[in-house]
């Protein structure tokens, strides 16, 4: 049997996380004694040591790193068993976190909140909308329990959901439109592009494919549209979401010669298959019913590969 508890293992991780002892004791409403003696235990019981004095700090040593990444998944593992007994115990969940990134069409988000809300009335639901790395990342870090996302994180399986076109459009009156031919890349780099920030921790630069010498980024894909609206610049906006812009004229897409669409693929990702309860699959279930409903030409389809 394991002579350490979980509870001395979440010590140490309080510990590396809080960046102290005390500030450790303060979180958890411990004493900074009984943390002191909690990981003095886990040395003691193992001959090693996890923390080693620089300067005024203590910094973890070699073998402690090694400690904390085993202890976090240990600490990890026992949650996800304990929510997992509670989901069985309780049937439908109480409370499930979607993230969803932002260019998933909302009309069908709502619609599938709405037939979920009817079969399971007392399941909340919290919905995070992100950008790009928002997704994988709070995939990544246990934060979600089904993901709509553009990118598969590594150790995650899930299933091509559907291709959302992006169309390069500007204002009717924008100077790109006076030149009167076909637009290079070249033409592009004279004006301003407007792009939604990525909402991961770790922005992938790579994301922004235009070089121009000015840009304007915002957090939110309605304010990048009513930019375009009112003619501040061009960008590649979801087709789905400038439809009635571009029926009414108000937007009007970019006559470039090559990249005038992209396409985007989706994913619908479980953020634990294993451990997955009934509302969670349920919800998963239903999404795919609204997009192969709503769009049968573009559901589960896979983007070809690029060029």
């Amino acid at each position: 049997m394991p002579h350490i508890s979980l509870e001395q293992w979440r010590a140490l991780l309080a510990v590396v996380d809080a960046g102290g002892y005390a500030q450790a004791a303060q979180q958890l409403h411990k004493s900074q004694s009984a943390l002191t003696y909690a990981v003095q235990k886990i040395e003691s019981l193992l001959g090693v040591k996890a923390f080693q004095i620089q300067g005024r700090k203590a910094v973890l040593t070699p073998t402690g790193q090694m400690l904390y990444r085993r202890a976090l998944a240990l600490v990890n593992e026992a949650k996800d068993l304990e929510r997992a007994a509670h989901t069985l115990s309780a049937g439908w969940e109480a409370e499930i976190h979607l993230v969803v990134e932002i260019l998933f069409p909302p009309r069908l988000l709502l619609g599938s909140l709405h037939r979920f809300g009817e079969e399971s009335p007392r399941t909340r639901i919290e919905v995070v909308e992100s950008v790009l790395g928002g997704a994988p990342e709070r995939l990544l870090q246990g934060q979600t329990d089904l993901a709509i996302s553009p990118t598969m994180p590594p150790g995650f399986l899930g299933d091509p959901l559907m291709l959302m076109p992006m169309v390069a459009v500007a204002h009717p009156d924008h100077p790109l439109f006076r030149l009167g031919r076909e637009l290079s890349d070249r033409d592009l780099r004279a004006y301003r592009h407007l792009v939604v920030r990525d909402s991961g921790a770790k922005r992938d630069r790579r994301a922004v494919s235009v070089d121009v010498e000015q840009r304007w980024t915002f957090s939110h894909l309605s304010t990048s549209i009513e930019a375009m609206r009112q003619g501040y610049g061009f960008a590649w906006l979801p087709e789905e979401h400038i439809r009635e812009e571009l029926a009414a004229g108000t937007l009007k897409p970019l006559p470039l010669r090559e990249g005038q669409e992209r396409r985007v693929q989706l994913y619908l990702i479980l953020g634990s298959p294993d451990f997955a309860g009934p509302g969670v699959r349920r919800l998963a279930e239903i999404i795919r019913e609204e997009v192969a409903a709503e769009c049968p030409r573009r559901a589960g389809r896979t983007a070809p590969p690029p060029g």
